[in-house]
């Protein structure tokens, strides 16, 4: 967990010469994150039975998973998460449970929970439940572990502090590079926002991506169109404190709305749902863009502002680390999903398709190309290896 900077003002517009080669600056030091905004009422919620309907299964194991305080019903990383789960469920005949967390004080207590359940892998989602899990894999050898976003190196060493406890990450940096640069593309006032919700590296990794895209389309069209919430260089820029819709985030948007900026990319789960508030308030041809799922199928209520999404495939990983529990091949090596693999990408431009310059769309499968033969260089300090 890094510190966060403080938030861009209104008028403090960022440069972007952002370097598209590697930027191996290591991020260092912790420090404690504000609470996340709670979206859930009272306490966490006690455990999901979900097995099948007559409880048969072709195992006999049980895969359990624990939400971050977004809740299953994001429509981002924890139901992207809870997809993988269901999935497994449905293909593997497994059965499974699930608990979802209303605030960090329910991490702990509800991995235990599940420990106390008779999980055979318990997989937590999302970076904050990072220290939890490490002391929950360590004390339960026995036991499977798995986390989204997090490497599960506590003490920052560079290696994996348990040794049944697997990372699931992804180099969202290659997908959110397309976005920034289709964003360019698109914007009509020459100035593009981002904003996140805590500043942790899977936040931040989006943010140097996208940034990074803006970049490289000014470099290779002669343009100037201005990236504003988040300078790559110096790790600084605007956040919310949290991961939930409501005042902060609305107000994150308003900002960067402020400062002209006609694309706007909100990294944190459902905090895109505040800036789509924003947005309409302002009027006008303003696009959003969404992160982890493809927020035009997860949330139809936004899908008319929607130019794109960054999609990380949580639900891929989350299946693949169960399968081969189940298959009897776990490792406690990361999973991280890329381009390449298909475990990053970027969804189309859906109802923005008329909006967009034309052969847009060419542009970026030609980027894709380029970026997974190593052509392009896109990374972030937050780029998992």
């Amino acid at each position: 967990m890094y510190r966060n900077p403080p938030a861009i003002l209104p008028g403090d517009f960022l440069e972007d010469t952002v370097t598209i080669t590697t930027r191996k600056a290591v991020l260092s030091g912790l420090a404690a994150l504000g609470a996340s905004a709670l979206v859930l009422t009272g306490c966490a919620a006690a455990p999901e039975d979900n097995g099948t309907d007559d409880g048969s299964t072709a195992t006999d194991f049980l895969a359990c998973m624990v939400s971050d305080s977004g809740g299953f019903d994001d429509h981002s990383f924890n139901e992207l998460g809870l997809r993988g789960l269901e999935k497994a469920r449905d293909e593997l005949g497994i059965e499974i449970k699930t608990v979802e967390s209303a605030s960090e004080d329910d991490f702990a207590p509800n991995i235990e929970s599940l420990v106390g359940q008779g999980c055979n892998m318990i997989i937590t989602v999302g970076f904050l439940l990072s220290a939890a899990t490490i002391t929950a894999a360590q004390e339960n050898p026995d036991i499977y572990f798995a986390i989204v976003d997090d490497s599960l190196d506590g003490d920052f060493d560079g290696v994996n502090d348990t040794e049944n406890g697997k990372p699931i990450l992804f180099n969202t940096a290659e997908a959110a590079f397309l976005a920034g640069y289709a964003s360019a593309a698109t914007s009509k006032t020459g100035v593009v926002g981002t904003f996140g919700g805590i500043q942790i590296n899977p936040v931040t990794i989006f943010m140097d991506g996208f940034v990074d895209g803006v970049a490289y389309y000014n470099e290779v069209k002669g343009a100037n169109v201005k990236a504003i919430g988040w300078d790559k260089a110096s790790q600084t820029g605007a956040f919310t404190g949290g991961f939930a819709p409501g005042v902060e985030a609305k107000t994150a948007a308003q900002n960067l709305l402020d400062q002209g900026a006609d694309v706007i990319f909100p990294v944190g789960g459902p905090i895109y749902q505040s800036a789509a508030e924003a947005i309409r308030e302002k009027g006008g041809d303003i696009a959003l863009i969404g992160a982890d799922a493809d927020v035009y199928e997860t949330d139809p209520n936004v899908k008319d502002l929607l130019l794109t999404s960054v999609l990380k495939g949580v639900d891929a990983g989350v299946f693949d680390t169960i399968k081969a529990a189940v298959e009897g091949k776990f490792s406690n090596e990361p999973y991280v999903g890329t381009l390449d693999n298909g475990g990053t990408g970027i969804a189309s431009f859906h109802d923005w398709e008329a909006k967009v310059p034309e052969g847009l769309q060419a542009e970026v499968d030609e980027l894709i190309k380029a970026i997974i033969a190593g052509e392009i260089k896109v990374e972030s300090p937050a780029t998992p290896h």
